[in-house]
């Protein structure tokens, strides 16, 4: 089991631009303004003779007593509860803050162990600008710079040196990865905290509460899953902040990054032209997906009717998916949901055999003919499987450059109808044999 660091401080001391730092990534948005993080982020740490996972929160602010600002600190206090040990951030260009102590005084009260980290201390003193934080009464203060680097890897080798081994650790096998995508206020998070059965990232009655991808290992079942929350996507002309379009970045980036997606739908409020923006968005990525149409608790049944018939008007070309009517909020319909996620997991990621391709190839072909292209007809010999997530199926013959759209989707039909792949969808590819005669 690898041992779990968690970055703790005040908004817009650093956390994130360390969690970079650790992680050898650029997984958690960084920008100057407070209040960015709002979830934990967890990522596996890079930095270091160690295996360990770091965990970003957001901004502590412990005397919160409602808002997001109190979720936030929640979130924390729980990060906090999982920790092996704490790197408590303090700004070292702004001093020691009443903030600084009131945090201090609820990292003591935790019981883990706590090293308190002297952020943006480049091109300082050291000696200086770590004095006044002995006040904290929480060991020797370690003066560093997130972003440049400085005493970082002194910093983690020291936490980590207190820290037990993780052991050796068979390679894990491939296990689904699915997203959570849709509009602000649809119901995202709150999916996400009832498929994990905790309050696990923040759900809150305000559009754009997510801001980064926040990903989760969990287990149900005896299986393992990583879910990923994702900020909500807008009309490209609605998104003006710099921060949200660097949250729809992240959230296009999550979408490739996993085998399923799982679209939702606001069943309150009519299927808009943005739904089917982001449907045709991962259908382009290739990722299998399931849609799920929410807070579906309460409404009469001519809003269920009315609502259904939108989703086969405006969304009739995600026909493969799966669609399920659900209220994350009161839990309906999401042990069903897992079921397609399971399925099109499969689909995504199943392998084909070559002889059986050709037998469905041969016997499509058989039972309608490409059209002719001018006297000659395309010939279709053989197929095979040329990847997955989304299964890519190679077709082999002469003319092949010809076929036409309309045809390339009755051979998916086919082939997705025999092997029922329910929930991915499926691309041809055509090679053409070259003619062994054409330089004679």
């Amino acid at each position: 089991m690898k041992p779990t660091i968690v970055l703790v401080g005040r908004p817009n001391v650093g956390k994130s631009t360390l969690f970079n730092r650790l992680t050898r990534t650029r997984d958690a948005i960084v920008a100057d303004m407070p209040g960015l993080t709002r979830d934990r982020h967890y990522g596996t740490g890079k930095l270091g003779g160690k295996p360990y996972l770091v965990v970003d929160t957001g901004g502590f602010e412990p005397v919160a007593k409602d808002g997001i600002f109190h979720e936030m600190a929640k979130q924390t206090l729980q990060a906090v509860d999982e920790a092996d040990a704490v790197i408590f951030l303090v700004d070292g260009r702004n001093g020691l803050s009443a903030h600084d102590k009131v945090i201090a005084d609820h990292l003591r009260r935790s019981g883990r162990p706590v090293y308190l980290a002297v952020n943006k201390a480049e091109g300082l003193n050291l000696g200086v600008i770590t004095a006044e934080f002995f006040e904290l009464g929480l060991g020797d203060p370690i003066g560093v710079s997130a972003a440049h680097g400085l005493g970082v890897r002194e910093l983690i080798d020291l936490v980590l040196d207190d820290l037990p081994d993780a052991g050796d650790e068979e390679k894990e096998a491939l296990h689904p990865k699915f997203a959570i995508v849709g509009r602000p206020n649809v119901g995202k998070s709150t999916l996400v905290n009832s498929i994990l059965g905790e309050q696990r990232v923040i759900a809150f009655d305000q559009p754009g509460t997510t801001r980064d991808s926040i990903y989760i290992d969990f287990e149900r079942s005896g299986r393992r899953y990583t879910i990923i929350d994702t900020a909500g996507m807008r009309r490209r002309g609605k998104v003006t902040e710099a921060i949200e379009k660097f949250s729809v970045i992240k959230t296009l980036q999550s979408v490739e990054d996993a085998n399923v997606v799982v679209l939702v739908l606001d069943a309150q409020q009519e299927i808009s032209d943005q739904d089917a923006s982001i449907a045709g968005f991962v259908l382009e990525t290739g990722r299998a997906l399931v849609v799920a149409v929410n807070k579906w608790d309460g409404l009469e049944q001519y809003k269920r009717d009315w609502i259904k018939r939108e989703v086969e008007r405006k969304l009739g070309f995600l026909s493969f998916a799966k669609l399920h009517f659900i209220s994350a909020l009161q839990g309906q319909g999401v042990a069903a949901l897992f079921k397609s996620i399971d399925d099109a997991y499969a689909a995504a990621t199943a392998n084909l055999s070559t002889p059986r391709l050709t037998r469905v190839l041969l016997a499509a072909v058989q039972k309608q003919q490409p059209p002719r292209n001018g006297l000659h007809r395309p010939k279709m010999r053989y197929a095979h499987q040329g990847g997955v997530n989304p299964p890519i199926i190679v077709v082999h013959g002469s003319g092949l450059d010809q076929v036409p759209d309309s045809y390339k989707r009755y051979l998916e039909r086919c082939f997705m109808d025999s092997f029922k792949l329910q929930g991915t969808p499926l691309r041809i590819q055509f090679k053409v044999s070259g003619n062994p005669f054409a330089e004679r």
